[in-house]
């Protein structure tokens, strides 16, 4: 019989996919501002610009909203994973405990290690399961994030006609410009503008 080791590695494995997804974008590297009163010109048309990702993630409302929704359901997963992976490991560790002190016949030992080791890989696949459930959630919140995003500042490129807008995250690809390059605030004030509008409108419908 299998000890609980893989089953506490299990439960170790959730969290740690759990934490990822509830710190997701909070630790993004904010790009620098220009001081505040800065008198820099906006960029002409016709110019390469960028926006800085990590702060679009980090302060754009949708993003807040639908992280906060996603760590909901991550951690509903995670408590019922746990849950089942404690109930199991009790019941593996009563079972050994059984067999160490003799008290079930070699028969039965037998019948109930079989059952435990189903329980255990009916465990496995559901915690996998679980996980596979958790990255999925990620991936669509990132999706419609991305899409967010994009076709907005397509949108926004036909009034602002700048030769190329460029997404800038963690220092890369943009090392260094000039702030008057930096449409972040524009972009994010847009964004904002737009996605509260269409809430207000979805509560009215």
């Amino acid at each position: 019989m299998k000890n609980t080791s893989l089953i506490l590695s299990i439960i170790s494995l959730i969290a740690v996919v759990t934490f990822g997804i509830i710190t997701l974008t909070k630790d993004g590297k904010k790009a620098e501002q220009p001081a505040e009163g800065s008198t820099a010109a906006a960029a002409e048309a016709g110019a390469i610009v960028y926006v800085d990702l990590d702060r679009i993630l980090t302060e754009y409302d949708m993003a807040n909203d639908l992280r906060s929704v996603v760590e909901t359901k991550v951690q509903n997963i995670q408590a019922e994973v746990t849950r089942r992976g404690q109930k199991l490991e009790k019941e593996v560790a009563s079972y050994q405990e059984k067999i160490q002190k003799g008290l079930m016949t070699r028969s039965v030992a037998e019948v109930q290690g079989q059952k435990l080791q189903q329980q255990e890989i009916d465990f496995n696949n559901y915690a996998a399961q679980k996980q596979q459930e958790i990255n999925e959630e990620q991936v669509v919140m990132m999706n419609q994030l991305g899409d967010a995003i994009q076709t907005f500042i397509t949108k926004y490129n036909e009034e602002k006609q700048y030769a190329m807008i460029l997404t800038n995250s963690g220092g890369a690809p943009v090392i260094a410009a000039d702030a008057a390059l930096d449409i972040t605030e524009d972009v994010l004030a847009g964004l904002n503008e737009e996605y509260i509008k269409t809430k207000n409108e979805k509560s009215e419908e």
